[in-house]
C-alpha cells in the first residue's frame, strides 16, 4: 500500500452511494405512492401487517442512520491520515499537528510516545488487535440489525400465516362466517406477502451498505498499520539491526579519528624534528659567532696595545 492509496477517500465514495440510493428509494416511493398506499395501508382488516411493516421499516431506518453516522466518522478518521502523511512529508516537529486528539492516528501516536518514554516494549501486534477489537465493537449495533432484518420478515409471515389459519378455522367451524373468515385468510396471507417483501427489500439495501462500512473499516484500520510500520516504528522502536547499524557507523567514525589523529601526531613529529634542526643550528651559528667576536677583540687588543683584560670580563 503506498501513499496515494491511503489518501483515497473511500468513506466519501461509499456516502455518495448511500446518498443516491435513499434518493432512488424515494423517488420510487413517491412514484409508487398509490399501489403502495393500496397494497399496505387498504382493506386491512386488522392492524397487524401495518405494524409488522412498520417496524421493518423503523429499524431500516434506525440502521441506516448507525451506518451514517459511522461513515461520516470514518471519513473524518481518513481525513485525519491524510493530515499525518502531509505533516510527515513536510517534516514538522510534532506530525499530529492539527489533528483531532480523538482520531485513532493521533491516538496511537500519543500511545506509542508514551510507551517509549516509559522505555516499555512496543508491540505492533498488539497495538493492531486492540484497534480492530474496539473498532468492530462499534458495528455492534448495525450486526444486529443486518442479523435480524430477514428474520422480521419470517416473523410477520408467521404472524400472518396464523392469522390465515384463524379464518380458515372459523370457516370450517362456523357456516355463517364463511365471508369473514374467508376474508381473514386472504388477509392472512396478503400480509405475510407484503411483510416478507419489505423485510427482502430492506435486508438487500441494509446489507449492501453494512458490507461497504465494512470495506471503509478495514481501509482504515489498514492504513493505520501502514503508517504504524513505515513511519511510527522507526521513530520510536530501535531494533538489533538499527543498533548494529549505528555501532557499525560508530567505530567507522572512530577508525576515520584514528586515522586523522595519526595524520596529525606524524606533522606534529615532523614539525618538532623541525624545530630541534633549527635549535640545534642556532646555537651553531651563536658558537660561531661568539668566537669570531672573541678573535676581533683579541686583534683589536693586540693592535692598539690595549692591557690584557681581568679574568671573567672577557
Amino acid at each position: 500500500m503506498d501513499t496515494h492509496r491511503l489518501l483515497t477517500k473511500l468513506s466519501s465514495r461509499i456516502l455518495l452511494q448511500f446518498v443516491l440510493a435513499i434518493l432512488l428509494v424515494a423517488f420510487a416511493v413517491v412514484m409508487n405512492a398509490d399501489f403502495l398506499r393500496h397494497f399496505y395501508l387498504e382493506n386491512q382488516q386488522t392492524d397487524t401487517g401495518i405494524i409488522i411493516n412498520s417496524s421493518i421499516v423503523g429499524i431500516l431506518a434506525f440502521g441506516l442512520l448507525n451506518l451514517l453516522w459511522l461513515l461520516i466518522r470514518y471519513q473524518r478518521e481518513e481525513r485525519a491520515i491524510a493530515g499525518f502523511v502531509e505533516n510527515v512529508e513536510a517534516i514538522r516537529k510534532n506530525p499530529i499537528d492539527g489533528l483531532r486528539a480523538h482520531s485513532l492516528i493521533a491516538k496511537r501516536f500519543a500511545t506509542m510516545k508514551s510507551i517509549n518514554m516509559a522505555h516499555g516494549e512496543i508491540n505492533h501486534n498488539a497495538l493492531a488487535a486492540m484497534l480492530t477489537a474496539d473498532e468492530g465493537t462499534r458495528l455492534g449495533v448495525v450486526r444486529f440489525i443486518n442479523n435480524i432484518l430477514i428474520l422480521t420478515g419470517v416473523f410477520g409471515t408467521i404472524v400472518s400465516l396464523s392469522i390465515a389459519l384463524l379464518g380458515a378455522s372459523d370457516l370450517i367451524e362456523t357456516a355463517g362466517a364463511g365471508l369473514d373468515g374467508m376474508g381473514l385468510v386472504i388477509h392472512g396471507m396478503s400480509t405475510a406477502l407484503s411483510t416478507t417483501i419489505t423485510a427482502i427489500v430492506s435486508y438487500a439495501l441494509f446489507g449492501y451498505f453494512y458490507l461497504r462500512v465494512k470495506d471503509v473499516q478495514t481501509h482504515l484500520i489498514s492504513g493505520i498499520e501502514h503508517l504504524t510500520s513505515v513511519y511510527l516504528i522507526p521513530k520510536f522502536v530501535k531494533r538489533g539491526e538499527d543498533i548494529v547499524n549505528q555501532m557499525s557507523g560508530l567505530i567507522k567514525g572512530i577508525i576515520r579519528a584514528t586515522e586523522k589523529m595519526s595524520e596529525t601526531q606524524e606533522i606534529y613529529q615532523a614539525s618538532a624534528t623541525t624545530l630541534q634542526q633549527s635549535v640545534n643550528n642556532n646555537k651553531q651559528q651563536m658558537d660561531e659567532l661568539t668566537h669570531d667576536i672573541a678573535v676581533i677583540k683579541k686583534i683589536l687588543r693586540e693592535g692598539f696595545r690595549l692591557p690584557a683584560p681581568a679574568p671573567g670580563q672577557e
